[in-house]
């Protein structure tokens, strides 16, 4: 069930109609049942993974508290491997068989298996492990009931494409909970009317160029044509991932759950560095919390701070997806941060002045618009056409089809941003007059209605991973 489907709506409204009339009690086993439910929709055979990962986290965090010493660490280094077992397996091995047969000469696919990727691995995976390492360093208590672990993994709203949810963020609301009041209502169903507009009427449409380009890049030879198609992904991945994070922030407060915001208006940033603090935040501090600073962070001296950086964005890159592509697209980005650290950190943390911020803004998109051909093209010869092509001075006449509206769309989407950026317009919205707030989500379901895709289902991007 797509977030943007019908269907799911109706699975959303049953859910919340059984949630609050049910006692206290019930509400917990009426959550983990839905989420079960939700993720057997898209593959059930795959429910034992989900289940086998749960019991492997759940009893190792349980051993690692009652442990001392060496044994501590052999639970997690067990738990971790688990993870890491599963996840290597199913995400990684045709690509490290693939590299092996190429090593060996061998034709490709060789050694390949017809493995499908379970839903969501990615993130229920990185999700389960930040919990036992944050059992093991102290900084999280074990959870004794089963069920309750299993509900922080399996949680519909985050469990297919996030937000990473840190185990004190979760168990925090689970053990504390209160009704939402009305502003959080307001904040939810406007969450889950914006996302929904962001993926229907902006990335969807952006994604109808972005296929028609990166399916045949030969076909639209040409700077003109190089730049509208991977500019058509960039504003597609943002729209897309921003849509589904703000949808499955809406739902959980709703029902009575605070995640982490998970983007910040990323193509404002005005430094690679400030890209990051923005773009997927949660996975941001994932990586830094339990790889970068783990890895020695920047106490080692600056050789080892650009070491420590790239290899974090690598990890990062393939943590994405097992490609090359994906590695160059993390390595490209932790090239970049490691060149502005050594370019002067303060420079690139710190507020530019007014009249110098556009520039950066517009220098930073262009740098993130180069390493998003990285991600969506379909391998490493591809990304090297589409970006020679970026960069060709040879004239070509333009025969990609961009809508006017659609440019229009994407200036609209940016004159957003930036009053957004100003005012915190929409965060403020649901404590406002209720005629503003009418007013609003009128502007944003006839937005689905004038632009939105309807007629095909085109999955999130980040069910992929």
């Amino acid at each position: 069930m797509l977030f943007s489907t019908i269907p799911f709506f109706e699975f959303l409204a049953v859910v919340l109609a059984l949630y609050y009339a049910a006692p206290r009690v019930a509400r917990r086993p009426i959550l983990l049942a839905a989420s079960y439910f939700f993720y057997m929709s898209w593959n059930a055979k795959f429910i034992v993974l989900l289940l086998t990962l749960t019991a492997i986290d759940y009893t190792a965090a349980l051993w690692i508290a009652r442990s001392e010493g060496h044994r501590r660490k052999l639970f997690l280094i067990l738990g971790l491997s688990g993870n890491l077992s599963f996840l290597g397996f199913f995400k990684y091995y045709n690509f490290l068989a693939d590299n092996i047969a190429l090593l060996l000469q061998r034709p490709p696919h060789s050694f390949a298996l017809a493995i499908i990727l379970p839903l969501g691995i990615s993130f229920h995976t990185f999700q389960s492990m930040s919990y036992i390492i944050d059992v093991y360093r102290g900084q999280q208590k074990p959870i004794r009931n089963p069920l309750d672990y299993a509900l922080f993994i399996a949680f519909f709203p985050q469990l297919v494409a996030g937000p990473i949810v840190r185990a004190r963020e979760f168990f925090g609301d689970l053990y504390n909970w209160k009704r939402p009041v009305g502003e959080e209502v307001l904040r939810g169903v406007m969450l889950i009317g914006v996302g929904l507009a962001k993926k229907l009427a902006f990335a969807d449409q952006f994604a109808l160029v972005a296929d028609s380009y990166f399916s045949n890049p030969a076909a639209h030879a040409g700077a003109l044509a190089a730049w509208k198609g991977v500019g058509a992904f960039s504003l597609q991945i943002f729209f897309d991932f921003s849509g589904y994070s703000d949808m499955a922030i809406g739902m959980a407060l709703l029902l009575g759950f605070h995640f982490p915001q998970n983007f910040a208006r990323p193509y404002l940033a005005f430094s690679i560095t400030d890209f990051w603090h923005r773009w997927h935040m949660t996975l941001s501090r994932w990586l830094r919390d339990y790889l970068y600073i783990p890895l020695g962070g920047n106490r080692h001296g600056t050789l080892n701070t650009y070491r420590n950086l790239m290899l974090t964005m690598l990890l990062g890159g393939l943590w994405h997806g097992a490609s090359w592509n994906f590695v160059a697209w993390g390595g490209y980005h932790g090239a970049l941060l490691a060149i502005e650290r050594m370019l002067g950190r303060k420079m690139f943390e710190d507020k530019p002045p007014m009249w110098l911020y556009p520039f950066r803004a517009a220098l930073t998109t262009v740098l993130v618009t180069i390493g998003w051909v990285f991600f969506r093209a379909s391998d490493f010869t591809h990304s090297r056409y589409i970006i020679s092509q970026m960069f060709s001075f040879a004239h070509h006449m333009p025969n990609l089809a961009v809508p006017v509206w659609l440019i229009w769309l994407a200036v609209f989407s940016v004159m957003v941003a930036i009053v957004e950026e100003r005012w915190d317009f929409f965060n403020r919205l649901a404590r406002g007059p209720a005629i503003a707030f009418i007013a609003v989500m009128i502007a944003t379901m006839l937005m689905v209605e004038l632009f939105g895709v309807i007629d095909k289902q085109i999955p999130f991007v980040y069910f992929q991973f």
